[in-house]
């Protein structure tokens, strides 16, 4: 069985980060927009335009009553379910591969279960997360209040995707098995402590 990590995450947070530097350190394939990539380039669409419906769109009419798989969702005939689908069957894919990987996003440590992934969430005080948004914004200006209520809206969302598939809540301590704070940290210097521990998970795991 493939060793998989998967990292969800608080927009804002340096999630997606630490999930590269992390498979760097480990020497793990690592998944992110390679997601997106695939689902678009097997529907034919543009890569933006699959991202941006998977992230704000996809979840906002679907009612919290699929649960646990999408193999049981009615037919319903949306680009956005199409997506959805899509997105599951990437993942699962790579789970065959049989290749230690790391994961960003996407719901993957409910979508893996049975894998036994490594499952990290990581989060941020507020003001943390502002800054690092300033920070990647490539020099476009935009307000501390912009920035907030995006950080927001996208957290509710991703909220909401968990809540479909899943009962779990996304972001309780419960349903990982390490929560990062990032508030007050450089990235690169979480690396070690968090290799070290998703190694000895994966020793227990064996």
């Amino acid at each position: 069985m493939p060793k998989i990590i998967t990292i969800s995450r608080e927009f804002g947070s340096g999630g997606r980060e630490l999930g590269k530097r992390l498979s760097d350190e480990l020497g793990f394939d690592y998944y992110d927009k390679e997601i997106i990539t695939a689902i678009a380039e097997k529907k034919g669409l543009d890569e933006t335009y699959v991202e941006k419906t998977l992230e704000f769109s996809a979840w906002r009419n679907m009612p919290l009553t699929y649960k646990h798989t999408f193999s049981s969702v009615p037919v319903v005939h949306s680009v956005e379910t199409e997506l959805l689908l899509e997105q599951t069957h990437v993942i699962e894919q790579i789970a065959k591969l049989d290749r230690d990987c790391v994961i960003v996003g996407r719901n993957a440590d409910i979508l893996l279960a049975n894998e036994n992934p490594f499952n990290i969430f990581v989060c941020a005080n507020m003001q943390s997360k502002i800054k690092r948004c300033a920070e990647r914004s490539d020099g476009e200006k935009i307000s501390e209040k912009e920035i907030m209520k995006n950080i927001k809206r996208i957290d509710k969302g991703r909220k909401h995707s968990r809540a479909i598939i899943s009962d779990t809540v996304w972001g309780e301590r419960s349903c990982y098995h390490l929560i990062v704070n990032t508030s007050g940290w450089e990235i690169k210097e979480l690396i070690p402590a968090v290799s070290e521990f998703a190694k000895s998970y994966f020793e227990k795991v064996k």
